[in-house]
């Protein structure tokens, strides 16, 4: 979801890979083992946990967090906690990495000490204060300076336990001041309106004609406002802190009057600081992204170039080679294929011009290749475009084809150990080898009796690859199945085995002895596919070309080919035709009754909710999910609209509507961006329906009317218009706005490389000898050629990058500090300060 501003849209994106923890400090008992687990907090609010990992003080987490950032944050946190079966969870230690300090450890492995979370510096969010300064005279005739104090309102609080019922404690701070005056308690909202004035005398009255003040003018500037933000709780533990704003008075100037918006910070308590290590340590690898998208006739000429990258017909003498596009010149420029890879595939899916791009790079990748044995085995740009798009088109068919069998691997436990070294005594090695060969069968057997289910785009590509690896070797008759099966097995469905959390497989990363398990299954199944001539050669461990004797049966063989031929034949069907319900997403939610039963309460309730292509439900629990009936269903397309439920409805944050024909449906997700994704992929789902609605109610109807609009009839037609207009196809929804800024931040990145190359392909052109070193990386086969698309690339680069300088200066005239956009606080706004007055003076 993205922010909007004047003509730009900002997408925050992070990709966590959680490693391990090291060094947690021994439980005070006897067993001194701890149960850990880590969780990722936008500042106080979770959005994701790991799986909890029982009796180590070396936690290893293997975890890999992506989302999508709804809102402005100023922290992201990481807690390691200790649960407890009887009490509430402890929190050992914490790791804060500050906004603006995200980009120091972008992309890169670090060791990050734990810090000591003390409830005072637990804060969040931000408040709006108007300060004014005046001259009262009173009824005997004196004068005297006082200063009214107005807190209005309060953005993002945390909430805690469960509930937000904020309070806010006004006090100046000095010689002989007053008690803190509070305002009312708003309950059940973290965004509070207060809109209370308090006052308070800053110098002491005097005669009128003196008009002299026992308090200077200078002393006024030394004293200082304070504001506390407080939840009221009602545990006997007291009202829990939420954050303090310390205003100094000389803000108010010669004006005497200051309205801003301030940050909350942690309260000061002078507790002791933490050497380093002494609560341990958590590995991290952290990649923010912020993408600042223009509208998008901005990006016409960039993205025109990219796209013709697919239109190569290199069959035809005349026509450019593939090498001299701007798509391959993005992989020869970038330092990891994956980095360009990435948004190119999504670029090409959005404009459907995935299959002609990859047959081309493709074609000139076999083209290059000598040895029939070697195709595709390299991290070339091919292979990882290819890698992609079967990540973002597979995703479904890796679902309906591998993940019933691979909860019941995860769930059942069986042993499946067959290396005699690592048996456990209990064990039996005859036994644990037939659990192993009846899970590979079956995985086996789903995977090649599911051709008919492979999406029609990794298809057309396998057909493309197909063709290409048969005419260049034409003397090796398996060239054409092994030019597919080292994508569909090797880098598709073996992954997906190994590690199924990666691939939406499973919630978490399995255990120890679970994951054995898949790597066995794994490299079996990876073998099986590759129609190598030796199998047992395949393997270093003689335990494992022991196990493979069991599948040396030609059946295995004939199976594997035609499942390839079935994939990457030229033939069509109609995916709408496969009537197998695919499950796209799942968990707990809390939902209010609808009002099916006419006397019947409407509360809240937690329910287990399964989302898949045929209906949206909702069931007891996790376990009644499998087994009974839903307590409700709704078919996909009874579904009008999604979108989201003010707070206002039930003071409850995060709330989302799906809208029925006949009713609505409340739904509390547990975070923002659960919230999120729940309302993306329902509308996404829902998209093609006939009857959808254009307009709904942002509120609820409550006692008797909505409370947008206030208009009495629950069946009213909405009073806001619906947030639709999303892509329809679920597996590809791509903003290719924002897929050619991310290639243009990468063309930006790696500008030298970009001119290295045109100094390659003079030097290649004039000097047609033996290659500098330095230009030997680069694949030019046409310097002629390269050349002319090297220089349209960067003079569109250049012309965005004029673009984006251009906004930056117009934003930073206009910031005001102090802002609801730029609090008071907010350090990440000094940086950009500090950013544009270096570029301001740079550019002078």
């Amino acid at each position: 979801m993205a922010v909007e501003e004047e003509g730009l849209r900002v997408f925050q994106s992070v990709k966590i890979k959680i490693g391990e923890a090291k060094n947690i400090p021994p439980y005070p008992g006897p067993n001194k083992m701890r149960d850990c687990y880590c969780t990722v907090n936008l500042d106080q609010e979770e959005v994701f946990r790991t799986k909890t990992i029982e009796k180590s003080l070396c936690p290893f987490y293997g975890e890999d967090f992506y989302c999508e950032i709804p809102r402005s944050f100023r922290h992201l946190s990481f807690y390691i906690f200790d649960r407890d079966v009887f009490r509430r969870d402890s929190s050992i230690g914490k790791v804060a990495v500050k906004k603006e300090d995200l980009q120091k450890y972008h992309g890169k492995d670090h060791w990050f000490p734990l810090q000591p979370v003390c409830a005072d510096s637990e804060v969040q969010g931000m408040v709006h204060l108007e300060l004014r300064l005046s001259e009262v005279i009173t009824d005997s005739g004196v004068i005297c300076h006082k200063l009214a104090t107005r807190v209005l309102e309060c953005q993002d609080l945390p909430i805690v336990n469960g509930q937000c019922d904020p309070y806010a404690a006004v006090s100046l701070l000095g010689p002989s001041r007053s008690e803190a005056k509070k305002t009312k308690v708003k309950r059940k909202t973290n965004n509070p309106q207060f809109d209370e004035v308090f006052f308070f005398e800053v110098t002491k009255p005097l005669s009128y004609t003196k008009r002299h003040f026992d308090v200077e003018e200078d002393d006024v500037d030394k004293l200082a406002l304070k504001v506390d933000l407080w939840n009221a709780s009602n545990l006997k533990f007291g009202d829990e802190f939420l954050g303090e704003v310390r205003v100094q008075l000389k803000v108010l100037g010669q004006s005497g009057v200051h309205d801003a918006w301030y940050f909350l910070q942690p309260r000061d308590n002078g507790h002791k600081s933490v050497k380093a290590d002494e609560l341990g340590s958590l590995r991290l690898n952290i990649v923010y992204t912020e993408d600042h998208v223009f509208l998008t006739e901005h990006y016409n000429p960039l993205r025109d170039l990219l796209l013709q990258s697919a239109h190569g017909e290199v069959s035809e003498l005349t026509a450019k080679p593939v090498s001299a596009s701007a798509a391959h010149i993005l992989g020869e420029a970038c330092r990891e294929k994956q980095e360009a890879a990435v948004p190119l595939v999504r670029l090409f899916l959005h404009y459907g011009k995935i299959v002609p791009f990859l047959s081309a790079i493709a074609h000139a990748e076999i083209n290059r290749t000598q040895d029939p044995n070697t195709i595709f085995r390299g991290n070339s740009l091919t292979s990882k475009c290819i890698d992609e798009t079967m990540k973002l088109a597979g995703m479904h068919y890796l679902q309906v084809t591998l993940k019933p069998i691979i909860d019941e691997i995860c769930d059942d436990h069986k042993p499946c150990e067959i290396d005699p070294v690592k048996l456990k005594e209990s064990e039996n090695l005859d036994t644990n080898r037939e659990n192993l060969r009846q899970y590979v069968d079956r995985i086996f057997s789903a995977i090649t009796s599911s051709g008919v289910s492979c999406p029609t785009v990794m298809c057309d590509i396998f057909f493309s690859l197909r063709e290409s690896a048969a005419s260049r070797f034409q003397v090796d008759p398996d060239v054409r199945y092994t030019a597919v099966s080292s994508f569909i097995f090797l880098r598709f469905f073996a992954p997906a085995i190994l590690s199924p959390s990666l691939f939406h497989l499973r919630p978490h990363h399995p255990d120890p002895c679970t994951s054995r398990t898949l790597t066995l299954i794994s490299k079996t199944i990876q073998t099986l596919g590759s129609l190598a001539k030796s199998k047992s050669a395949n393997f270093k461990e003689s335990y494992m070309a022991a196990f493979h004797d069991y599948f040396n049966e030609q059946k295995y063989a004939d199976a594997v080919k035609n499942f390839l031929d079935l994939i990457s034949s030229s033939a069509r069907w109609d995916q709408k035709s496969i009537e197998t319900p695919i499950m796209l997403k799942e968990g707990f939610m809390i939902k209010r009754a609808q009002g099916r039963n006419r006397f019947g309460l409407k509360n809240f309730k937690k329910r287990w909710f399964r989302l898949t292509n045929h209906e949206f439900t909702y069931h007891k629990n996790k376990g009644n999910a499998k087994g009974e009936g839903a307590l409700c269903s709704i078919p996909i397309e009874n579904i009008l609209a999604v979108e989201r439920l003010e707070e206002e409805s039930f003071k409850m944050k995060n709330m989302f509507q799906v809208i029925q024909p006949e009713r609505a449906l409340y739904i509390q997700a547990n975070n923002c961006v659960e919230a999120r994704d729940w309302i993306d992929i329902l509308t996404k789902v829902s998209q093609c329906n006939r009857k959808r609605l254009s307009t709904f109610h942002p509120s609820a109807f409550l006692n008797g009317h909505w409370l947008c609009c206030k208009v009495s009839s629950d069946a009213a037609p909405g009073c806001t218009p619906c947030t639709g207009g999303l892509p329809a196809n679920i597996q590809l929804d791509v903003d290719g706005d924002r897929e050619t800024e991310r290639i243009y931040s990468l063309y930006s990145t790696y500008m030298s490389k970009l001119v290295k190359m045109q100094e390659a392909c003079g030097s290649k052109s004039v000097y047609d000898g033996p290659e500098q070193e330095e230009y030997s990386t680069f694949v030019i086969d046409d310097p002629q050629e390269t050349y002319k698309t090297l220089r349209l690339v960067i003079s569109a680069v250049q012309t965005l990058e004029q673009q984006h300088t251009q906004y930056k200066r117009d934003k930073f005239r206009k910031t005001k500090y102090g802002s609801q956009e730029h609090p008071i606080g907010d350090q990440s706004f000094h940086c950009y300060i500090r950013q544009q007055s270096e570029s301001s003076t740079y550019s002078i």
